[in-house]
């Protein structure tokens, strides 16, 4: 029986992760200051809102995309550089996005990170099934 290693390794890391980002929107949320929905006009809020967001939007096709390429026998090195670029990446952009108001070389990096997991595991995963579907 297959099990796989490396993307649970890497899911999990990024849960934790995501589980820090959702916290630090809901302290937001709280107090008497809070923000019950919305951002309230609070660029703050804007800025935890969207980091949480914006890490929910790329890292689950990321995941899949890793998941598949494991499932695929891809070199582990390939799915390393994929879990690694997606990790660090989104670990820069969410603190710089959630945590600072101009910390752009972050949001810039983990940018040029996440992007480069998803075209490296989309890439793979492409060119695995052009090459088994022409054999």
């Amino acid at each position: 029986m297959f099990a796989m290693i490396v993307t649970p390794l890497y899911a999990g890391l990024l849960a934790l992760w995501f589980m820090v980002l959702s916290i630090w929107v809901i302290m937001g949320r709280s107090g008497p200051d809070g923000v019950s929905l919305g951002d309230g006009g609070k660029a703050e809020m804007t800025r935890r809102i969207r980091g949480h967001a914006n890490f929910a939007e790329y890292v689950p096709m990321v995941l899949v995309l890793l998941g598949v390429s494991e499932l695929s026998a891809a070199p582990g090195w390939l799915l390393h550089a994929v879990g690694l670029s997606l990790l660090v990446g989104r670990l820069l952009h969410g603190y710089a996005l959630s945590f600072t108001a101009h910390f752009m070389p972050g949001r810039l990096l983990g940018m040029i990170l996440t992007f480069s997991a998803l075209l490296l595991a989309g890439g793979y995963c492409t060119g695995y099934g052009v090459a088994k579907l022409i054999q």
